[in-house]
């Protein structure tokens, strides 16, 4: 029942077009309920819950803090280096990042 919920949820704030994905996983790794999800990931971001749902303010964003876009920025971070930049933004661990430190090691 929570993934149905926590889809809507992030579908309704864009995904990574805003940060619906970010608020998303704070809901299932953290069990958080998306109120709580949204203050976490504004206070990381340091931006209003508001914010998170413009595309606007987020696509910016999202490019300074290197944690990933809808589409292709030269030189910017994409795939596992953005999600390993979201991992120390919202202080979790994502397993495909556990998984890929220990291919490289």
């Amino acid at each position: 029942m929570g993934m149905p919920i926590s889809h809507i949820m992030t579908s309704g704030m864009s995904g990574i077009r805003a940060a619906g994905d970010l608020v998303a996983r704070m809901q299932l790794s953290k069990s958080m309920r998306v109120g709580e999800a949204k203050d976490y990931v504004a206070k990381k971001l340091d931006v209003t819950t508001d914010d998170l749902s413009d595309e606007y303010v987020m696509r910016e964003l999202r490019e300074d803090l290197g944690i990933g876009v809808i589409t292709s920025v030269a030189g910017a971070p994409k795939g596992i280096a953005a999600k390993m930049n979201i991992e120390k933004l919202l202080d979790l661990n994502i397993n495909c990042c556990d998984k890929f430190r220990k291919q490289i090691a």
